[in-house]
């Protein structure tokens, strides 16, 4: 049997027939520019990968680019109605990105070089598809912010607090306790609050976690503020809880079993508790579905603002060329920096 290859369509043309000739073109944009500043920050890209897969603290972010993709998937239908331009202005945001990357690298302070490198993703996405298609995403670009790995320098912090938090707990179950810091001297022996029990791994997932819920669940600001509140203040109170179960577990029991209980039970698992109990007592107070999130295509139209958007349009081919410009331009500043340092 013989087939007739003119009448025969690949996977990819008939992926490419199912979208609307400008968002062809605008995620071919979209791509070209994406490469070029993730190659020009690829170091950076490494190292947040490393942290993400490598890094307990930091391992929900592999589920960030999900999220991301789930909170897309959900306006598909409100970009359909789109036609979208690439932006001007928002080669601004690339610059800015750009720069702020240069300056981490400058400065050899990764928070800031690894923020440089997302800004300057956003950047693109907001130029390539243009004001009316990023205010409809406003949610999935900004949620991008927590691709950087970030929280150890609250880790002292943290430390302390819990420290106090278990000491006071001890101190109230009758257990007699020295507080030195992040040392706690009781009798059956002495407990260190660890960089690794401060509780930044479970508040920072929880941040990231109450950022989506409070922008897909909630209307009201008061209520995303009181949602947020709790989100931070019931972790670090339940990891200083968590602290003065082990010391607790381990008058009684000895240390060795408390320790074999804490890494199993005071993992995920807890967090995982805390998480159900924060979300089951906000759970009535919900005012939408996640998919009503956002700006519709028609309340974007009505905006001011996408009215004046529409005089500062440009071609992909000058998106692109700005992208190529840009990524260029940082590169040097990025080469000339490290030889200034250098020499």
């Amino acid at each position: 049997m013989s087939l007739d290859s003119t009448s025969q369509n690949s996977p990819s043309q008939s992926l490419a027939a199912l979208l609307p000739e400008a968002w062809r073109m605008t995620l071919a944009t979209l791509v070209i520019g994406a490469v070029a500043v993730m190659a020009i920050a690829a170091r950076e890209w490494g190292e947040m990968f490393h942290q993400w897969w490598d890094i307990d603290t930091y391992t929900h972010i592999l589920l960030v680019p999900l999220i991301i993709g789930w909170l897309v998937s959900m306006k598909i239908g409100e970009l359909a109605k789109i036609t979208p331009r690439a932006w001007l202005p928002g080669l601004a945001l690339v610059a800015a990105g750009l720069a702020l990357w240069v300056a981490g690298r400058a400065s050899d302070i990764n928070l800031i070089a690894h923020a440089g490198a997302v800004g300057a993703l956003q950047g693109v996405v907001v130029t390539a598809l243009g004001l009316r298609a990023s205010l409809v995403l406003a949610l999935p670009i900004a949620f991008g912010v927590f691709l950087v790995p970030m929280g150890d320098e609250i880790i002292p912090q943290l430390q302390a607090i819990t420290a106090d938090i278990a000491v006071a707990l001890t101190l109230w179950s009758g257990i007699p306790a020295v507080v030195d810091g992040i040392y706690i001297d009781t009798p059956v022996g002495l407990f260190i609050v660890a960089e690794a029990c401060s509780g930044v791994k479970f508040l920072v997932a929880m941040i990231t976690l109450a950022v989506l819920v409070c922008f897909t669940r909630f209307e009201s600001w008061s209520r995303r503020a009181c949602f947020m509140a709790l989100s931070i203040i019931v972790p670090i109170i339940a990891n200083g809880v968590r602290a003065w179960g082990t010391i607790y577990i381990a008058q009684s029991q000895g240390l060795e079993f408390a320790a074999g209980f804490d890494h199993i039970f005071y993992g995920w698992i807890f967090f995982a508790i805390v998480v159900a109990l924060v979300l089951a007592a906000a759970w009535r107070f919900f005012e939408r579905e996640p998919e009503e999130f956002g700006w519709s295509s028609d309340e974007v139209e009505g905006l001011a603002l996408t009215k004046l958007a529409a005089r500062q349009s440009v071609s992909p081919i000058v998106a692109i060329a700005g992208f190529a410009a840009l990524s260029i331009t940082a590169a040097i500043a990025a080469r000339i920096v490290a030889t200034a340092a250098l020499g």
